[in-house]
């Protein structure tokens, strides 16, 4: 028995549904993740994922908040039906959704239709009338995400604070016009999208919270790797139509945003020593991205549209 089945089987024995099967009966396979431990679970009953949380995880996440709004999501033919979870430290298990492919970048460009999938099952849930509890905020959690780091006597990239600086002014703009918070992903790697060509789900609702939905809609593009012409699929099947203008500028300034709070995350992974990836050069990119984009003409422009509202 690999370590992989040793540590899935020993899990299962915490979750009342699948105590009992004998391990005989019960088929384990990894699947992917960069901070939890993901198992796909065959049983005769049907079929299940298995999420482990990743050590020191509890540190920076709230499982349970996560535990609520994962439940609100499903009821709302978002997420997949949370079976079990362990609000203590986020053991949880979920059916399994069958004929689904887990989308990457890659797939989101070669498969026919997907930025429009992934917006409406984005809307469905901003339109659920679900309510989520925590209320992400953006700024605060920069400042939350820099003194972990200062406690773990981490280092930033050179300019990181003179980035934060800059990005005062795109603060008073989206907040001289607020939106109304709805519940939202918060986090759409593109990983985290299941297709079946026809409708996609979204799970992993760890960061989740009430916030403003354009925020899904700009990380989802920055994940996914949208182009010009995806972003504009993207935004018209969010709209049902045509783009307000303060409504794509928020969706550009959260391209930047997203990175900016992102490059925090993988700092703390980092620091954590977590050896799923190179989050150090992981952060890097993600800022010189944000400082790309942050420092382009277009930008400007619509940082002013949201500024002005300009419809």
């Amino acid at each position: 028995m690999t370590t992989d089945e040793q540590e899935a089987l020993a899990a299962l024995r915490r979750i009342p549904l699948l105590a009992g099967v004998p391990p005989a009966r019960l088929a384990v396979e990894r699947l992917g993740g960069l901070t939890n431990r993901n198992y796909k679970v065959s049983a005769p009953e049907g079929r299940y994922v298995l999420r482990i949380p990743g050590d020191k995880t509890g540190d920076y996440i709230n499982r349970k908040v996560e535990a609520h709004n994962a439940r609100a999501a499903a009821a709302a033919d978002v997420n997949a039906e949370v079976l079990f979870f362990d609000e203590s430290d986020g053991l949880m298990l979920c059916r399994f959704i069958e004929g689904c492919v887990t989308m990457t970048p890659a797939l989101f460009l070669s498969r026919p239709g997907a930025p429009a999938r992934a917006a409406r099952v984005l809307h469905r849930m901003h339109r659920s009338g679900q309510a989520f509890e925590f209320r992400f905020e953006l700024f605060n959690m920069i400042d939350d995400y820099l003194k972990h780091l200062a406690k773990l006597g981490a280092e930033l990239p050179e300019g990181y604070h003179d980035v934060v600086g800059e990005a005062a002014l795109v603060r008073k703009a989206l907040e001289s016009h607020p939106v109304a918070l709805a519940p939202c992903h918060c986090d759409p790697l593109a990983e985290n999208f299941l297709d079946d060509g026809e409708r996609m789900w979204l799970v992993d609702w760890e960061y989740s919270g009430m916030n403003d939905p354009i925020w899904d809609l700009g990380d989802m593009s920055v994940e996914a790797g949208l182009d010009e012409a995806r972003d504009r699929e993207m935004m018209e099947a969010y709209c049902g139509g045509p783009v307000p203008r303060a409504l794509q500028g928020r969706m550009v300034i959260y391209k930047a945003m997203c990175d900016l709070l992102w490059t925090l995350w993988g700092l703390i992974q980092h620091a954590n020593k977590n050896p799923a990836d190179d989050f150090w050069a992981y952060a890097l990119r993600r800022f010189e991205r944000c400082k790309s984009l942050m420092g382009s003409a277009e930008f400007g422009r619509h940082v002013e549209a949201v500024a002005r509202d300009a419809r």
